[in-house]
């Protein structure tokens, strides 16, 4: 199990920004860069989906709901994986969740009001 630690979520108006971070502080640095990081997120009463991913050496995948408003990104140095939100809709409200290897945080609110 990988200890995984998320921060950032909060409430924002519809249109707005917000940037989720999560850090691998018991990853060595030549572990943490062979793993893709995940953000995943679940909406109240809805499976938990898949948001976006990224491999050590920055590939980036994303779900058709967010391609072009959100961004996968990662700082290998600090062990660090960030998601960057923006024009953010209501239907983005949901924890999110940063995994790894099957390694899961425990979550971050985001909440989006009209």
């Amino acid at each position: 199990q990988v200890q995984l630690e998320e921060s950032g979520g909060g409430s924002v108006q519809a249109g707005g920004s917000l940037r989720l971070s999560c850090r691998a502080p018991r990853l060595i640095f030549s572990v943490f860069i062979t793993h893709t990081m995940a953000w995943y997120r679940q909406a109240p009463g809805k499976q938990r989906e898949l948001v976006a991913s990224i491999t050590g050496g920055g590939r980036t995948t994303y779900s058709d709901s967010v391609n072009g408003r959100f961004t996968i990104s990662r700082d290998n140095s600090q062990k660090k994986v960030f998601l960057q939100m923006r024009n953010m809709q209501p239907d983005d409200t949901a924890v999110y969740y940063c995994e790894t290897n099957d390694s899961w945080g425990q979550g971050t609110q985001v909440t989006v009001s009209s």
